[in-house]
């Protein structure tokens, strides 16, 4: 059995019983009717008689998934988080953010007076799969302070309120 289908909402191509979608690779072996569902990702498959595209779920079935972080995207998310004492990805820009999270945390860097690096992480749908893997971090917005993942949101505004972000971020400065 052999059909092409594509579906440009979600990046997805089937072709030869190889599920492409896009960041990751699924393959699995089609019988009659496997059932593919990847966790918080972009679709159900079930192939057999038909083929089913439908909404998130949170069974996996059998199938492997490659990983969105390549090689020379882990490279490239290396040069940019050690190149910059402070880096925020985010969804959005420091000027406007398109996230109530990632403005919060634009908030308090701005009232800390510390000069960051945001990377929009919405301009690019494989950079935002790659960094959740990067990071083992599965939300945005992400700060980094010297190469290392710090945390996400709820762990900005904690450390801020107990002044741990302000030390550190002093600390980031002088070295």
């Amino acid at each position: 059995m052999s059909f092409a289908t594509t579906l440009h909402s979600t990046q997805l191509l089937l072709k030869d019983q190889i599920l492409l979608l896009a960041p990751r690779v699924c393959s699995f072996p089609t019988r009659l009717g496997p059932v593919a569902y990847r966790r918080g990702s972009f679709c159900t498959v079930t192939l057999g008689d038909g083929i089913a595209f439908g909404a998130r779920s949170r069974r996996i079935g059998s199938f492997r998934c490659f990983s969105a972080l390549t090689p020379e995207l882990k490279t490239t998310l290396d040069k940019v988080v050690t190149s910059n004492k402070v880096v925020l990805f985010m969804k959005g820009t420091k000027e406007f953010p398109q996230c109530g999270f990632s403005n919060t945390v634009v908030q308090i860097l701005n009232s800390l007076n510390v000069p960051f690096e945001t990377i929009n992480i919405l301009e690019n749908e494989i950079l935002r799969q790659g960094l959740k893997e990067y990071s083992n971090w599965p939300t945005f917005p992400q700060l980094y302070i010297e190469g290392e993942f710090f945390g996400g949101c709820d762990i900005t505004v904690d450390s801020y309120k107990s002044g741990e972000l302000q030390e550190l971020l002093e600390k980031a400065m002088c070295s």
